[in-house]
């Protein structure tokens, strides 16, 4: 610390009056002492320069970073507020999240993996079936006429293939 400095010893004589003056604009010890803080960073370290009201530069500085703190403040609350209307529903008063918990998450993806490896393996005719009727949205009929078999052995291989499913993935 330059003891030289002008500006750094106003500083020093009034940081206690500094901390009481932005305690009472911002309700808050911590947030308080933080700003206070602040100005102390935003002029030491700088080249001393000959200022007018050393003390009148302490409180606008202050100030300024107040407000600047308070924008960003605001900021971030629309950013949060953007992002919960995206991500979450309400439902009497209480936010949900739409967005499923991560174990819940991974324990789907490892259902659905089984569920495509299950059907990889099924047999040709099997697998076709269920891919037109369950992936392709065929009914049985439209499944049937595709692969050129009985409606009766699309419903039979429709049935098997969800029997290996649900041996499978148990649910």
């Amino acid at each position: 610390m330059d003891a030289s400095d002008p500006l750094l010893a106003v500083y020093l004589e009034r940081r206690p009056e500094l901390v009481r003056y932005f305690r009472v604009r911002l309700r808050s010890e911590e947030a308080a002492e933080d700003l206070v803080q602040d100005i102390y960073l935003k002029i030491s370290g700088r080249p001393p320069e000959d200022i007018g009201n050393p003390a009148a530069y302490l409180y606008r500085l202050g100030t300024n970073l107040m407000l600047d703190k308070i924008k960003q403040a605001r900021r971030a609350g629309h950013r949060d507020a953007a992002w919960r209307d995206v991500h979450t529903s309400a439902s009497g008063g209480e936010d949900i999240s739409e967005t499923p918990p991560a174990d819940e998450a991974l324990d789907a993806r490892q259902r659905l993996d089984q569920i495509i490896e299950t059907v990889n393996d099924l047999p040709p005719q099997v697998r076709e079936a269920f891919r037109l009727h369950k992936l392709e949205g065929l009914s049985h009929a439209e499944t049937a006429a595709a692969m050129k078999i009985s409606r009766s052995s699309v419903e039979k291989h429709i049935m098997a293939s969800l029997k290996r499913i649900l041996a499978r993935v148990g649910r």
